[in-house]
């Protein structure tokens, strides 16, 4: 089973933005020493308890940094940007890292209405053109648009040797269909989804269509991870997580948890996180990613200590890797 990393560069409380983002490093160099087959790096605007705004920033740094491990962005939020410029940035990527660069595409607005708006003159207008807008950068990564096209001689320079790969991130049927369509990798967003993960993902394979980027369909699951020494220890990370998690998502979610005793929030997290000793966390994923199909997992693990993270990560891998 090929395991992946997912960071959201969080800061915690006490914590600044700058340390956020060297943490994220130490974890990608530390995610290639263990084995990891990849590390992408999350986009959100204006949250304070995330600190990477920009993976086009964030992944020459630590691609330079690292030597072989798959880097990229998970994901970048399409609606926001054209696909020309999008190319362009994942071309200069991919020529510097060859082979290494994935490239994630997102519909999600990554912040705040208000924040949507300071980054885009109409968000919405960028959500309903998602289609296109995928048809277009796809083009341009591999170079095919059609004859007479208005781009067909526009090549988002520098070409690389090898693409970066495309991969579209979702949570819902309609992202799996598109990504069927498209003929591109898929990662499901397990770890933000409600819906039936088997569903969509049987959804995504028995539609795809191959195409320049990939001769078979490929699908990745997110999936949110507390592993520790004891099952104990891990409660006890995964409870002092949530508290900080909920200082992102506002009253409403601080209040829900303080109607809980600690015993029902645990059962609570653990529908939809994986929580345990690295014997737990190791039969857990691999019971998943048999049960949904997915072909690999991407690992999100959110603890208020850098340290407790990356150990977190070093235990699965000893484990499974």
């Amino acid at each position: 089973m090929k395991l992946g990393i997912l960071d959201q560069s969080p800061v915690p409380e006490g914590r600044t933005a700058h340390e956020a983002l060297l943490a994220s490093l130490e974890l990608a160099q530390e995610a290639e020493r263990l084995g990891y087959s990849r590390y992408w790096i999350a986009e959100h605007h204006n949250m304070t308890g995330l600190a990477c705004s920009a993976p086009e920033v964030m992944l020459p740094y630590i691609g330079a940094q690292t030597s072989h491990i798959k880097i990229g962005s998970g994901a970048v939020l399409l609606p926001y940007y054209k696909p020309y410029k999008v190319a362009e940035t994942y071309n200069m990527l991919a020529t510097l890292f060859p082979g290494r660069i994935d490239l994630g595409i997102g519909r999600a607005p990554g912040g705040s209405a208000e924040t949507s708006m300071a980054l885009s003159d109409n968000f919405l207008k960028g959500v309903a053109e998602m289609p296109d807008k995928i048809t277009e950068l796809l083009n341009f990564l591999v170079g095919s648009h059609p004859e007479g096209h208005m781009y067909s001689k526009v090549a988002p320079a520098p070409v690389p040797r090898s693409a970066p790969l495309p991969w579209i991130l979702g949570t819902s049927k309609k992202s799996a269909i598109q990504a069927a369509e498209k003929g591109t990798a898929y990662c499901f967003g397990h770890f933000m989804s409600d819906q039936n993960p088997e569903e969509i993902i049987s959804l995504y394979k028995n539609n795809y269509i191959p195409s320049k980027m990939a001769s078979a369909p490929y699908c990745i699951a997110a999936v949110n991870v507390i592993c520790a020494e004891t099952e104990e220890q891990a409660e006890e990370l995964a409870i002092k997580s949530r508290s900080w998690r909920n200082l992102l998502s506002g009253e409403e979610a601080q209040l829900e948890q303080e109607s809980l005793n600690t015993e029902e929030l645990l059962q609570d997290m653990k529908k939809k996180m994986i929580i345990g000793n690295p014997v737990q966390a190791a039969e857990q994923l691999e019971s998943l990613a048999s049960r949904i199909g997915a072909d690999e997992l991407m690992i999100i693990t959110l603890t208020t200590d850098y340290q407790d993270r990356l150990h977190s990560y070093r235990l699965i891998a000893e484990q499974m890797l």
